[in-house]
């Protein structure tokens, strides 16, 4: 998972979903797009 200060969605499966008021990118078909914000 990336951790920065701007999270954005790389790919077109990529969902922008805010959680414990957290910016968060999951991506179901790469997985390696996941991202937090903090």
């Amino acid at each position: 998972m990336k951790v920065g200060a701007s999270v954005k969605p790389i790919c077109k499966d990529c969902k922008l979903i805010r959680r414990n008021g957290s910016l968060r990118v999951i991506c179901k078909t790469n997985p390696r797009h996941k991202q937090r914000q903090g």
